[in-house]
Protein backbone atom coordinates (compact mmCIF):
# COMPACT_ATOMS: atom_id res chain seq x y z
CA UNK A 1 0.00 0.00 0.00
CA UNK A 2 1.38 3.45 -0.95
CA UNK A 3 1.05 6.49 1.31
CA UNK A 4 2.00 10.15 1.59
CA UNK A 5 2.40 12.37 4.63
CA UNK A 6 0.52 15.59 5.24
CA UNK A 7 0.79 17.60 8.46
CA UNK A 8 1.91 14.64 10.51
CA UNK A 9 -0.84 12.30 9.22
CA UNK A 10 -0.48 9.46 6.74
CA UNK A 11 -2.90 9.36 3.80
CA UNK A 12 -3.47 6.57 1.26
CA UNK A 13 -2.36 7.51 -2.26
CA UNK A 14 -2.23 5.92 -5.69
CA UNK A 15 1.51 6.54 -5.86
CA UNK A 16 4.06 7.35 -3.16
CA UNK A 17 5.38 10.84 -2.53
CA UNK A 18 8.97 9.75 -3.09
CA UNK A 19 8.93 6.20 -1.78
CA UNK A 20 10.12 4.34 1.28
CA UNK A 21 12.82 1.89 2.27
CA UNK A 22 13.58 -0.28 5.28
CA UNK A 23 13.89 2.84 7.44
CA UNK A 24 10.36 3.98 6.64
CA UNK A 25 8.60 6.82 4.87
CA UNK A 26 10.33 10.04 3.91
CA UNK A 27 8.50 12.92 5.50
CA UNK A 28 7.55 16.38 4.34
CA UNK A 29 5.05 18.87 5.71
CA UNK A 30 3.09 21.85 4.45
CA UNK A 31 0.77 24.28 6.19
CA UNK A 32 -2.88 24.05 5.11
CA UNK A 33 -3.81 27.26 3.25
CA UNK A 34 -7.43 27.50 4.37
CA UNK A 35 -8.38 30.45 2.18
CA UNK A 36 -6.67 29.20 -0.96
CA UNK A 37 -7.15 25.46 -1.21
CA UNK A 38 -9.54 22.93 0.24
CA UNK A 39 -8.32 19.63 1.64
CA UNK A 40 -9.68 17.66 -1.32
CA UNK A 41 -7.68 19.78 -3.74
CA UNK A 42 -4.61 19.45 -1.51
CA UNK A 43 -4.85 15.67 -1.61
CA UNK A 44 -5.35 15.83 -5.37
CA UNK A 45 -2.20 17.95 -5.71
CA UNK A 46 -0.33 15.35 -3.65
CA UNK A 47 -1.42 12.62 -6.02
CA UNK A 48 -0.49 14.59 -9.14
CA UNK A 49 2.92 15.52 -7.77
CA UNK A 50 3.60 11.95 -6.69
CA UNK A 51 2.79 10.67 -10.19
CA UNK A 52 5.21 13.19 -11.71
CA UNK A 53 8.03 11.76 -9.63
CA UNK A 54 7.28 8.07 -10.00
CA UNK A 55 10.42 6.35 -11.24
CA UNK A 56 12.49 9.56 -11.11
CA UNK A 57 15.77 10.07 -9.25
CA UNK A 58 15.00 11.68 -5.85
CA UNK A 59 18.65 12.67 -5.42
CA UNK A 60 18.33 15.31 -8.15
CA UNK A 61 16.36 17.70 -5.95
CA UNK A 62 16.61 20.73 -8.21
CA UNK A 63 15.25 18.79 -11.19
CA UNK A 64 12.42 17.26 -9.16
CA UNK A 65 11.33 20.64 -7.85
CA UNK A 66 11.53 22.17 -11.34
CA UNK A 67 9.09 19.48 -12.50
CA UNK A 68 6.59 20.67 -9.90
CA UNK A 69 7.08 24.30 -10.93
CA UNK A 70 6.55 23.38 -14.58
CA UNK A 71 3.41 21.44 -13.70
CA UNK A 72 1.77 24.28 -11.77
CA UNK A 73 2.61 27.80 -10.67
CA UNK A 74 2.36 28.82 -7.03
CA UNK A 75 1.10 26.18 -4.58
CA UNK A 76 4.24 26.77 -2.56
CA UNK A 77 2.97 25.19 0.64
CA UNK A 78 2.33 21.75 -0.87
CA UNK A 79 5.57 22.01 -2.84
CA UNK A 80 7.39 22.62 0.43
CA UNK A 81 6.14 19.28 1.77
CA UNK A 82 7.58 17.44 -1.23
CA UNK A 83 10.81 19.43 -1.03
CA UNK A 84 11.26 18.50 2.65
CA UNK A 85 10.67 14.84 1.85
CA UNK A 86 13.43 14.91 -0.78
CA UNK A 87 15.89 16.50 1.62
CA UNK A 88 14.88 14.05 4.35
CA UNK A 89 15.63 11.16 2.01
CA UNK A 90 18.94 12.65 0.83
CA UNK A 91 20.21 13.28 4.36
CA UNK A 92 19.19 9.85 5.62
CA UNK A 93 20.85 8.17 2.64
CA UNK A 94 24.05 9.88 3.77
CA UNK A 95 23.41 8.81 7.38
CA UNK A 96 23.51 12.45 8.42
CA UNK A 97 21.13 14.82 10.16
CA UNK A 98 19.81 17.36 7.68
CA UNK A 99 21.87 20.28 8.98
CA UNK A 100 25.10 18.33 8.43
CA UNK A 101 23.98 17.26 4.97
CA UNK A 102 23.48 20.96 4.21
CA UNK A 103 26.94 21.78 5.56
CA UNK A 104 25.82 23.36 8.83
CA UNK A 105 26.75 23.12 12.48
CA UNK A 106 24.65 23.40 15.61
CA UNK A 107 24.48 26.80 17.26
CA UNK A 108 22.44 28.61 19.85
CA UNK A 109 18.96 29.55 18.59
CA UNK A 110 16.33 31.56 20.44
CA UNK A 111 12.86 32.03 19.02
CA UNK A 112 10.64 34.99 19.61
CA UNK A 113 7.20 34.56 21.17
CA UNK A 114 4.34 35.94 19.09
CA UNK A 115 1.46 37.98 20.50
CA UNK A 116 -1.60 38.17 18.27
CA UNK A 117 -3.83 41.18 17.76
CA UNK A 118 -6.03 42.07 20.71
CA UNK A 119 -6.72 44.96 23.02
CA UNK A 120 -3.63 46.78 24.31
CA UNK A 121 -4.44 45.50 27.80
CA UNK A 122 -4.81 41.86 26.78
CA UNK A 123 -1.66 41.94 24.67
CA UNK A 124 0.27 43.51 27.53
CA UNK A 125 -0.88 40.77 29.89
CA UNK A 126 0.41 38.13 27.48
CA UNK A 127 3.72 39.96 27.17
CA UNK A 128 4.13 39.99 30.94
CA UNK A 129 3.34 36.26 31.06
CA UNK A 130 5.99 35.49 28.44
CA UNK A 131 8.56 37.54 30.34
CA UNK A 132 7.75 35.67 33.55
CA UNK A 133 8.22 32.39 31.68
CA UNK A 134 11.72 33.42 30.64
CA UNK A 135 11.20 34.67 27.09
CA UNK A 136 13.44 37.53 26.02
CA UNK A 137 12.11 38.31 22.51
CA UNK A 138 8.56 39.33 21.61
CA UNK A 139 6.99 39.55 18.18
CA UNK A 140 3.93 41.80 18.30
CA UNK A 141 1.24 41.62 15.64
CA UNK A 142 -0.07 45.00 14.50
CA UNK A 143 -1.61 46.46 11.36
CA UNK A 144 -4.94 47.84 12.57
CA UNK A 145 -5.79 51.42 13.54
CA UNK A 146 -2.53 53.37 13.86
CA UNK A 147 -3.32 55.05 17.18
CA UNK A 148 -4.31 51.72 18.75
CA UNK A 149 -1.20 50.03 17.34
CA UNK A 150 0.97 52.71 18.89
CA UNK A 151 -0.84 52.27 22.20
CA UNK A 152 -0.31 48.51 22.04
CA UNK A 153 3.44 48.84 21.71
CA UNK A 154 3.71 51.68 24.22
CA UNK A 155 1.91 49.67 26.91
CA UNK A 156 3.89 46.52 26.19
CA UNK A 157 7.25 48.29 26.28
CA UNK A 158 6.36 50.01 29.53
CA UNK A 159 5.24 46.71 31.09
CA UNK A 160 8.22 44.54 30.08
CA UNK A 161 10.93 47.14 30.50
CA UNK A 162 14.03 47.70 28.41
CA UNK A 163 15.58 44.23 28.62
CA UNK A 164 13.21 42.40 26.25
CA UNK A 165 13.63 42.69 22.51
CA UNK A 166 10.47 43.74 20.69
CA UNK A 167 9.91 43.24 16.99
CA UNK A 168 6.65 44.09 15.25
CA UNK A 169 4.72 42.60 12.34
CA UNK A 170 2.14 44.81 10.66
CA UNK A 171 1.00 41.95 8.41
CA UNK A 172 0.55 44.30 5.43
CA UNK A 173 -2.00 46.26 7.45
CA UNK A 174 -0.83 49.86 7.02
CA UNK A 175 -0.98 52.28 4.14
CA UNK A 176 2.21 54.10 3.19
CA UNK A 177 1.18 57.17 5.21
CA UNK A 178 0.15 55.06 8.20
CA UNK A 179 3.45 53.17 8.11
CA UNK A 180 5.44 56.40 8.22
CA UNK A 181 3.32 57.72 11.08
CA UNK A 182 3.40 54.53 13.17
CA UNK A 183 7.09 53.80 12.75
CA UNK A 184 8.11 57.35 13.59
CA UNK A 185 5.83 57.39 16.65
CA UNK A 186 7.46 54.13 17.80
CA UNK A 187 11.01 55.25 17.10
CA UNK A 188 11.83 55.77 20.78
CA UNK A 189 10.43 52.39 21.89
CA UNK A 190 13.48 50.35 20.87
CA UNK A 191 11.83 48.31 18.12
CA UNK A 192 14.20 45.75 16.59
CA UNK A 193 12.47 45.77 13.20
CA UNK A 194 9.08 45.98 11.50
CA UNK A 195 7.95 43.06 9.38
CA UNK A 196 5.89 43.70 6.22
CA UNK A 197 4.41 47.13 7.04
CA UNK A 198 2.39 47.47 3.81
CA UNK A 199 0.66 45.38 1.15
CA UNK A 200 2.97 43.94 -1.48
CA UNK A 201 1.56 46.20 -4.18
CA UNK A 202 3.26 49.06 -2.30
CA UNK A 203 6.72 47.47 -2.57
CA UNK A 204 7.82 50.39 -4.73
CA UNK A 205 7.21 52.64 -1.71
CA UNK A 206 9.52 50.65 0.57
CA UNK A 207 12.73 52.55 -0.32
CA UNK A 208 11.04 55.86 0.52
CA UNK A 209 9.61 54.39 3.73
CA UNK A 210 13.12 53.39 4.79
CA UNK A 211 14.36 56.90 4.08
CA UNK A 212 11.60 58.50 6.17
CA UNK A 213 11.79 56.17 9.19
CA UNK A 214 14.53 54.73 11.38
CA UNK A 215 13.12 51.29 12.27
CA UNK A 216 14.51 48.50 10.09
CA UNK A 217 12.15 46.94 7.55
CA UNK A 218 11.85 43.18 7.07
CA UNK A 219 10.27 41.82 3.87
CA UNK A 220 7.94 38.87 4.41
CA UNK A 221 5.05 38.53 1.95
CA UNK A 222 7.08 40.68 -0.45
CA UNK A 223 9.66 37.89 -0.75
CA UNK A 224 8.51 34.45 -1.93
CA UNK A 225 11.57 33.48 -3.98
CA UNK A 226 15.11 34.50 -4.82
CA UNK A 227 13.91 36.71 -7.68
CA UNK A 228 11.85 38.70 -5.17
CA UNK A 229 14.90 38.90 -2.90
CA UNK A 230 17.08 40.16 -5.75
CA UNK A 231 14.61 42.88 -6.73
CA UNK A 232 14.05 44.02 -3.14
CA UNK A 233 17.76 44.23 -2.42
CA UNK A 234 18.61 45.92 -5.71
CA UNK A 235 16.00 48.62 -5.07
CA UNK A 236 17.10 49.14 -1.43
CA UNK A 237 13.59 48.19 -0.33
CA UNK A 238 14.42 46.27 2.86
CA UNK A 239 16.98 45.79 5.60
CA UNK A 240 16.04 42.16 6.36
CA UNK A 241 14.24 39.20 4.75
CA UNK A 242 11.97 36.58 6.30
CA UNK A 243 12.34 33.11 4.74
CA UNK A 244 9.40 30.73 5.15
CA UNK A 245 9.18 27.36 3.45
CA UNK A 246 5.43 27.78 2.93
CA UNK A 247 6.31 30.81 0.79
CA UNK A 248 9.49 29.61 -0.90
CA UNK A 249 8.22 26.12 -1.64
CA UNK A 250 10.78 24.51 0.61
CA UNK A 251 14.45 24.25 1.43
CA UNK A 252 15.79 24.35 -2.12
CA UNK A 253 14.44 27.82 -2.89
CA UNK A 254 15.07 28.94 0.68
CA UNK A 255 18.78 28.29 0.13
CA UNK A 256 18.68 30.45 -2.99
CA UNK A 257 17.07 33.32 -1.09
CA UNK A 258 19.63 32.96 1.69
CA UNK A 259 22.54 33.04 -0.76
CA UNK A 260 21.40 36.25 -2.45
CA UNK A 261 20.72 37.91 0.89
CA UNK A 262 24.03 36.74 2.35
CA UNK A 263 25.97 38.00 -0.67
CA UNK A 264 24.38 41.41 -0.15
CA UNK A 265 24.82 41.47 3.65
CA UNK A 266 21.05 41.38 4.24
CA UNK A 267 20.37 39.32 7.39
CA UNK A 268 17.49 36.85 7.31
CA UNK A 269 14.93 35.34 9.65
CA UNK A 270 13.58 31.80 9.47
CA UNK A 271 9.84 31.98 9.98
CA UNK A 272 7.00 29.51 10.31
CA UNK A 273 3.30 29.34 9.47
CA UNK A 274 1.58 27.01 11.93
CA UNK A 275 3.24 23.90 10.49
CA UNK A 276 3.68 20.70 12.46
CA UNK A 277 6.90 19.64 14.17
CA UNK A 278 8.05 18.07 10.91
CA UNK A 279 8.37 21.47 9.24
CA UNK A 280 9.58 23.07 12.45
CA UNK A 281 12.45 20.56 12.56
CA UNK A 282 13.30 21.36 8.94
CA UNK A 283 13.30 25.08 9.81
CA UNK A 284 15.78 24.52 12.62
CA UNK A 285 18.11 22.38 10.51
CA UNK A 286 17.97 25.04 7.80
CA UNK A 287 18.92 27.70 10.36
CA UNK A 288 21.91 25.61 11.51
CA UNK A 289 23.07 25.41 7.89
CA UNK A 290 22.59 29.10 7.05
CA UNK A 291 24.81 31.44 9.09
CA UNK A 292 23.05 34.53 7.74
CA UNK A 293 19.87 33.46 9.54
CA UNK A 294 20.11 35.91 12.45
CA UNK A 295 16.49 35.90 13.67
CA UNK A 296 14.21 33.00 14.57
CA UNK A 297 10.41 32.96 14.56
CA UNK A 298 9.77 29.32 15.44
CA UNK A 299 7.00 29.35 18.03
CA UNK A 300 4.70 27.54 15.62
CA UNK A 301 3.78 24.50 17.76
Amino acid sequence: MDYFNYNGKIYKADTPVIGADSRGLRYGDGVFETLKIKMGKLILANEHFARLWKGRDPADIRARMQELHAFTAGNSTIKSAFDMALYDLAAKNQNQPLYKYLGGIKRSVETDMTIGIGSPEDMTSIAIKYKQQGASILKIKLGKKPETDIERISQIRKAVGDTMKIRIDANQGWTFEEAIYCLNEMSDLDIEFCEQPMRTWYDDYLPELRNKTSIKIMADESCYNHHDARKLIKSNACDLINIKFAKSGGINEGLEIHKIANDSAIPCMIGSMLESRIALSANLHFAYACPNIKFFDLDTC
